[in-house]
């Protein structure tokens, strides 16, 4: 072996280490409505293995939940990072971000079918296990996977990041199947202290397993590093900003819930 070829060699191992997770663009239909998501696995891995739904921020599927769902295939899940809207629709004005959010949060069976053509689709996968299925959602996404908690969907868990947590439909007693985690910003703008204590007593009040936790100074959209530049400038929102150490200390929290969860 020549000189530095070892070197050579162990620079690659990580690259090769993470060549076994695939993506993939995949379609599926609600209704007459065609969806458009990501799939995200670990080729490399044998068996049937738990299944995440990925739900998008309010500007539609982009790239941070894409990056999500590719860091749970590398954590050993299959991932598919869902398409509410339709088409794969992409808000870049808030005016438009709005009017997808709101036809979706406003009406709640609507909700419920996108996100059950998902789970099926995911359910369906030959290399996922039907009975054990979770779901993580980002901002306006968090707002849907407490929603579709609160509904009773048959889920192991759910994790709600810098996630809307106002509802028009509270949990009602015993309702709740999946466990809930819910990781906030202390100074998010957009989530106010009462709505993270109503959230509290709402899931108290409902019998449901949960956790809550806020992350003091970190504010709306910590997790994605294109915050401020996409959220605060293109969407005029100056409280969304990345937060490293929320995001490294949220992740953890996220992998620790999915480990208890999905065994």
């Amino acid at each position: 072996m020549r000189p530095g070829t070892a070197m050579v060699i162990c620079l690659l191992l990580p690259a090769v280490a993470n060549s076994a997770v695939k993506e993939r663009d995949i379609s599926y239909e609600s209704g007459s409505v065609v969806l458009r998501g990501s799939l995200a696995y670990d080729d490399a891995l044998p068996g049937r293995r738990p299944g995440l739904l990925v739900v998008h921020e309010w500007s539609g599927l982009n790239e941070h939940a894409r990056h999500s769902a590719r860091r749970l295939a590398e954590a050993g899940y299959v991932a598919l990072a869902l398409d509410m809207y339709g088409e794969a629709k992409q808000a870049h004005r808030p005016r438009e971000a709005l009017m997808l959010s709101a036809e979706i949060r406003t009406h709640l069976p609507l909700m419920q079918a996108r996100f059950d053509a998902a789970r099926d689709l995911l359910r369906a996968q030959p290399n996922v296990d039907p009975t054990r299925i979770g779901a993580i959602g980002y901002c306006f996404g968090g707002g849907v996977v407490l929603d579709m908690a609160r509904t009773g969907e048959d889920l192991r868990g759910v994790v709600s990041v810098h996630g809307v947590l106002d509802t028009a439909a509270p949990a009602k007693a015993g309702a709740v199947k999946a466990d809930v985690l819910v990781l906030t910003g202390g100074a998010d703008p957009y989530v106010t202290r009462d709505q993270v204590g109503e959230l509290d007593h709402e899931l108290q009040a409902a019998g449901a397993r949960y956790k809550i936790v806020t992350y003091p100074g970190a504010k709306h959209s910590f997790t994605n590093p294109a915050a401020k530049e996409y959220g605060g400038k293109q969407f005029d929102m100056p409280g969304d900003e990345y937060n490293a150490d929320a995001d490294r200390r949220s992740w953890s929290e996220i992998l620790a819930f999915l480990e208890r969860v999905m065994k």
